[in-house]
């Protein structure tokens, strides 16, 4: 159902995490948190002996049956049924993290400041806007674009 996505193009990427810090401040993310993240390994040699990184975006990836929004028990996750984002309604969150156990890729993140739970909604006032979400605008390499489907 999901109809966007971020695709990461790890050939583009040079690690300056411009995408995580644009995220921060459009979402007001406080420090130590984040809603998306950049896995980085190495440097590791590649096969010329050159040093390389592997790299990884993560975000929430709205998926089509996501584990988060069953998991959550008074029903804060939810699919908009309009085009599959998964978005959080943080007024009915009571802290127990329970969609964070249920998302295989740990996603949705813990405020303890708010005991609440956070996560990536792909900005979507900005999507609704006819915008793209603040980490791919912010990325200085494009290596992460934006796609929407039908």
């Amino acid at each position: 159902m999901a109809i966007y996505r971020i695709k990461f193009d790890k050939n583009r990427c040079i690690a300056c995490d411009a995408c995580l810090v644009h995220c921060k401040v459009k979402n007001g993310i406080p420090r130590g948190l984040s809603l998306n993240r950049m896995e980085k390994e190495g440097p590791i040699p590649d096969e010329d002996g050159k040093p390389t990184a592997k790299l990884k975006y993560v975000n929430c990836r709205h998926c089509k049956k996501p584990l988060c929004v069953p998991a959550c028990p008074t029903g804060a996750l939810y699919v908009r049924e309009k085009d599959g984002l998964v978005l959080l309604d943080a007024d009915k969150c009571d802290g127990c993290q329970a969609c964070v156990e249920a998302c295989p890729w740990s996603v949705p993140v813990y405020n303890q400041a708010t005991n609440r739970i956070m996560k990536c909604d792909f900005c979507v006032d900005r999507v609704d806007a006819g915008l793209e979400p603040a980490c791919v605008t912010g990325c200085t390499a494009k290596a992460l674009t934006f796609v929407r489907g039908k």
